[in-house]
């Protein structure tokens, strides 16, 4: 299956790349030439890993009639110093609420997702280690 993504320059350091028919606007910060109209693309690698992961873990909770009253999940991530600057790991953590919420169910639920269903973690993982932390809260 092959999947195209247009981008196209709106000037300075912004882009704008459609996207499954919606725009993501990208842009740098004024330091190097950008106005600050939209996310860095770097940055929004860590939110396709949150979402593709996430996605994962509530399709995968709803099977075992889990629903959580809340669920994020942020990701630290260690950039590199040199050129060209990446990502040296990545380390997420999932934040859940909710009655009755176990915690063995959870971490099946994100483990499933980490190493079988999560496309971009998979990518990832090659380059860099992953790692990720289960908090239940209240």
């Amino acid at each position: 299956m092959k999947q195209t993504i247009n981008t196209s320059w709106n000037g300075d350091m912004q882009f704008d790349a459609l996207v499954s028919g919606h725009h993501v606007i990208m842009d740098a910060s004024p330091d190097v030439g950008g106005k600050d109209g939209g996310p860095r693309p770097k940055a929004l690698m860590l939110a396709s890993l949150a979402g593709c992961t996430g996605m994962d873990v509530v399709s995968i909770l709803k099977k075992m009639r889990i629903e959580p009253k809340t669920f994020s999940i942020s990701i630290e991530a260690e950039m590199t110093e040199e050129h060209p600057k990446h990502y040296s790991s990545m380390h997420l953590i999932y934040e859940f609420s909710g009655e009755g919420l176990e915690e063995d169910k959870l971490r099946k639920a994100i483990e499933l997702s980490q190493d079988r269903y999560c496309g971009v973690s998979a990518v990832y993982r090659k380059a860099m280690p992953i790692s990720y932390e289960v908090r239940i809260l209240g």
